[in-house]
């Protein structure tokens, strides 16, 4: 590997959105991460035309897949046959892979907000006033419906998951570079979605958070583990990002977003060692 590999930064600068600043956390990484790499940034629809020419791609803020859905299979195709050096790798089981994890980990008895993909397995799921709907490929909101059970029987089922909607307490989300928490981040208000405030987890919510982290398997990347503080006080697993986490960079202390690009920037050398 030379002294300064070179690195595609895929991102959407001009995505909207809601909340968020892609373009600004964005721009600080790589403004930072040009101390350590030569690299170039790409829009996700460049990317399989341009990913050969380096040592490395990485893909951060580039949008819901569910927009480009077939340039990223194709991306994701190519880069697998080449060889190709995807940060974070392409064998992720989280969001990576669509939203079925959450199934598998029904199924297994994980504590994740219980899920199911058929009519006949409504049952299953604890009684709730309204059921969330969401497409298996969805991101950021997009197609996520809340239901009463009367309203399921109209659902087309194939493509879509159903969940009891829970009335939890707030939210938090769990960052981490390889298998290293990073910081951890909240909302006060469950209505406000991207307005977070630092978090101190305690060990119990450490050990969920990595709970997901080493059943994801991914020796290399960052990882957002969102969850959800139930009324019984369990947290429980939203989501499993590790895609493009957005990772409100700017809402951390400035030693905690120096140590998380520090973190980033010696993961990426060991990836690509």
């Amino acid at each position: 590997m030379p002294d300064r590999p070179s690195l595609l930064y895929v991102t959407d600068l001009a995505y909207p959105a809601r909340g968020r600043r892609y373009g600004d956390e964005d721009v600080l990484l790589t403004s930072r991460l040009r101390e350590h790499f030569d690299l170039a940034l790409c829009h996700p629809l460049d990317a399989r035309a341009l990913m050969g020419r380096f040592d490395g791609v990485v893909v951060r803020n580039s949008g819901p897949v569910l927009h480009y859905r077939e340039e990223y299979a194709r991306f994701r195709s190519q880069a697998l046959a080449d060889g190709v050096r995807v940060y974070n790798p392409l064998t992720g089981r989280g969001d990576m892979a669509g939203k079925r994890y959450l199934l598998d980990l029904t199924a297994s008895g994980h504590p994740v907000i219980p899920t199911v993909d058929r009519p006949q397995d409504l049952d299953r799921l604890p009684a709730a006033e309204r059921y969330a709907v969401k497409p298996e490929e969805g991101a950021d909101s997009i197609g996520l419906r809340f239901l009463t059970r009367e309203e399921l029987d109209g659902v087309e089922w194939g493509e879509v998951l159903v969940q009891p909607r829970i009335d939890f307490r707030y939210e938090v989300s769990f960052y981490f570079v390889d298998d290293a928490f990073q910081y951890a981040l909240h909302t006060p208000d469950p209505a406000r979605r991207w307005v977070l405030e630092p978090y101190e987890p305690s060990a119990a919510d450490l050990a969920f958070a990595r709970g997901f982290v080493d059943w994801n398997t991914l020796a290399h990347g960052i990882q957002r583990v969102d969850a959800c503080r139930a009324p019984d006080g369990r947290l429980l697993l939203v989501e499993l990002e590790d895609l493009n986490p957005y990772l409100s960079l700017d809402l951390v202390a400035e030693e905690v977003r120096e140590g998380f690009v520090r973190a980033m920037a010696d993961s990426l050398r060991r990836f690509l060692d």
